[in-house]
């Protein structure tokens, strides 16, 4: 029997992850941090239902010597490191703590893997965000990275630390550049997400806004289900590699509130804000939130500093050389969430 270790098993990716590799016969472990463990009921929530063919382990990838340990005892064939923090925004806010963990845990994972456990295979979950300002569309392996974020620019250099893993010391070490991939299971505080849980909130009542930032950003959209899949498959080549992991296809931000709200059956009106002060712009979400309308707010606190505005990626290297493909479409991926959420708040 095949063993994975799993860096951010609890998060949308890992869980996904964690129920293909069951499925495929494997001995999942999984990397937690001692205070998931203390609060089960929310921060396991999304392995809840596999969690009794997951052993899991209190760790850190910010902390070598346990990183050393634990790759000591499971002695993995397989190693998926998707522990990040990877909300983007954030990232703005507080580089420092997104470089200490993208950066020096992906690096610890490196080299506790390389001491423990060299002959295992590898797997680093790069992502979109490093094309940034993109230099041609679409995005292949080859597009040169141009990151317009601390995340993005902390990406890069796990993609570089990896590359120069593999070339330097012969390990089996693979990136996946995955563009944007959602699902129930994303967090709130990512903008899709935050879409169709407004849009649960307005069905039962809560609220009658939804407040974003910029509406013509331009994402690639898959279904995390399907990419983990891809990840997987890098894996079980015969010689490492980088790949695109992509729909093929680009929507808005304004297409997916469109889907969405066609989906709940709302009519929604969007009022910009977006160059009026902080102060001003919550002045007049209070007022707007006194009436009957339903409204999509931009406000400036959801702008980038500096914005990535087009990603779509051409994933013809993995659907040629990984036989992958996705398989659910943007439409079905947007009804999806906003039938969780409707559920969820109702």
């Amino acid at each position: 029997m095949k063993k994975a270790l799993i860096t951010g098993i609890t998060g949308q990716d890992g869980s996904y992850l964690a129920e293909l590799l069951i499925t495929q016969g494997y001995e999942v472990h999984g990397i937690v941090r001692r205070v998931a463990l203390e609060d089960p009921d929310k921060r396991l929530a999304r392995i809840q239902n596999n969690i009794e063919n997951i052993k899991l382990h209190p760790g850190d990838i910010i902390n070598y010597p346990r990183l050393v340990e634990i790759l000591d005892e499971v002695n993995p064939d397989e190693v998926y490191h998707l522990a990040a923090q990877s909300f983007v925004h954030e990232s703005f806010e507080d580089a420092f703590t997104t470089f200490r963990i993208n950066i020096d845990g992906t690096l610890n994972v490196l080299s506790a893997l390389k001491a423990k456990a060299p002959g295992a295979r590898f797997y680093f979950a790069g992502s979109s965000e490093m094309f940034g300002k993109v230099e041609e569309i679409p995005q292949t392996e080859d597009t040169r990275f141009h990151p317009r974020s601390p995340y993005g620019v902390s990406k890069v250099t796990g993609y570089e630390l990896t590359r120069n893993f593999r070339e330097a010391y012969d390990m089996f070490c693979c990136s996946g550049i995955l563009f944007n991939h959602e699902s129930p299971r994303r967090g709130f505080e990512f903008v899709t997400r935050k879409i169709t849980s407004g849009i649960g909130k307005i069905k039962a009542g809560i609220t009658n806004s939804l407040v974003l930032g910029n509406l013509d950003a331009k994402r690639d959209w898959g279904f995390a289900g399907d990419y983990v899949e891809a990840m997987w498959l890098m894996l079980q080549q015969d010689k490492p590699d980088d790949y695109v992991i992509s729909t093929n296809e680009t929507h808005s931000i304004r297409e997916f509130i469109d889907t969405a709200f066609n989906r709940a059956n709302l009519k929604y009106e969007v009022i910009d804000l977006h160059e009026t002060s902080g102060e001003k712009a919550n002045k007049e979400i209070e007022k707007l939130k006194k009436d009957n309308g339903i409204y999509v707010i931009q406000h400036p606190l959801f702008y980038r500093p500096a914005e990535v505005d087009l990603l779509i990626g051409n994933s013809g290297k993995a659907r040629t050389k990984l036989n992958w493909k996705p398989k659910i479409s943007f439409e079905k991926l947007v009804e999806t969430m906003v039938d969780n959420d409707i559920s969820y708040y109702s």
